[in-house]
């Protein structure tokens, strides 16, 4: 059955935007007085209010209770929500001047969270994650990907990814996992790095690919973690397999994104340490350039050069990186707001950060602007100019999100 909403004081599609290069904010279309038409959850129809109304007589109207702007669910391309524990041990050790390194090597770090997940079961894990993902829905963020990482042995990253397919099912975000198994090198693997790689390849994802648990596997590349020669051919074993590829890379040394370039990786994500010629070679490829400011944030490091990267005519989304150790705060639309302003970003380039952009960094096609025949995932904000969003930097939330 066909549904009718509005009139809202503006929608804003972002529909039919370049997916690369910089976007100037007279690209942005704004529909006044707007409306848009679904059926079964898909869009119909999206233009003005009154001409909806006019077009589609049989229907009976559902006017929205407040006028506000009506823009597309946001799409969070890269968090690590599935966790156990706390982490505020680390975050008051960088703040006496301890480096994340450091960090890690003193024991703290993701090995941290990687044994407090490990000592929770896969119930206690999905219900910590709910809570995670209906807030992140909450305000806005329709789509989330997921990565495992905390369990770093075949059964533990099962059991991850088991919570993240047990909570897809029962929350209202589209989840979207990833096998990010090779997070770091564990420290209990009795062999080295290469061993452990081979070992998720033979003995973890053919059982990924049986129980449909993700097509998506990550690697972080830098030390502490795996290098780029052990990493290339882990991915494009992987890429082999069917998987979809993307890459922890360029966070505090380059080669990363070198490696997710030559794979053919569907982005590469943190880009901290990008210099010039990372920069091209990411412009020059299909692979999204992802941008982490929560991690720049938590970390108190430079944010990833994201004015260079349009300039140079890079594709640019911007995700949250929210996990337990370097991004604790989560709120995507802060962080998209605070870098924006630090980076000098448009809107328009800040909003399809979030929205179309995000979702070419996973492969989506159904979602990211208000187009017919798309998902109808949207939120609304109470307030009559769009620029109200960024402006107040994450306080205002939005009033509907479905």
């Amino acid at each position: 059955m066909k549904k009718p909403t509005g009139p809202f004081f503006q929608i804003l599609p972002l529909a039919n935007l370049p997916l690369k290069g910089g976007l100037n904010d007279d690209l942005l279309q704004v529909i006044i007085n707007g409306g848009i038409i679904t059926e079964n959850d898909s869009i119909i129809e999206v233009g003005e209010f009154e001409k909806l109304r006019k077009k589609y007589p049989e229907i009976v109207v559902e006017e929205v209770e407040e006028e506000g702007v009506l823009i597309p669910g946001f799409i969070d391309c890269h968090t690590h929500i599935c966790f156990a524990g706390s982490r505020a041990t680390d975050y008051a050790s960088r703040a006496q001047g301890k480096s994340y390194l450091e960090i890690a090597k003193a024991g703290g770090g993701i090995w941290d969270s990687v044994t407090q997940t490990r000592n929770a079961s896969e119930s206690v894990l999905t219900d910590l994650l709910l809570k995670r993902i209906n807030r992140h829905f909450s305000e806005g963020v329709t789509t989330i990907e997921i990565k495992s990482g905390y369990g770093l042995s075949v059964e533990q990253e099962l059991k991850q990814l088991r919570a993240i397919k047990a909570a897809s099912k029962i929350t209202k975000a589209s989840l979207v996992p990833t096998c990010l198994a090779a997070h770091i090198f564990p420290k209990d693997f009795a062999g080295n790095q290469h061993q452990y790689l081979e070992y998720i390849l033979n003995d973890l994802l053919p059982i990924l690919k049986a129980e449909k648990l993700t097509n998506r596997v990550d690697i972080f590349i830098e030390d502490g973690a795996f290098n780029e020669h052990d990493a290339f051919q882990y991915l494009s074993k992987a890429k082999q397999l069917g998987f979809d590829i993307t890459v922890h890379a360029d966070q505090f040394k380059t080669g990363g994104s070198k490696v997710a370039v030559e794979v053919g990786a569907c982005s590469a994500d943190h880009l901290e340490a990008s210099g010039e010629l990372e920069l091209n070679m990411l412009a020059h490829s299909n692979t999204v350039a992802v941008t982490l400011p929560g991690a720049s944030l938590g970390l108190g490091m430079q944010y990833a050069p994201a004015r260079k990267l349009l300039d140079a005519g890079a594709c640019l989304a911007i995700a949250s990186d929210w996990n337990p150790g370097s991004a604790p705060m989560g709120d995507l639309l802060l962080q998209a707001a605070v870098m924006g302003a630090a980076e000098k970003l448009t809107s328009t380039e800040i909003f399809a950060g979030l929205t179309t952009r995000a979702a070419k960094a996973l492969g989506l096609h159904d979602r990211g602007s208000l187009t017919p025949g798309f998902r109808a995932d949207m939120q609304q904000y109470p307030c009559n100019d769009y620029r109200e969003i960024l402006y107040q930097q994450g306080k205002l939330k939005p009033i509907m999100v479905s």
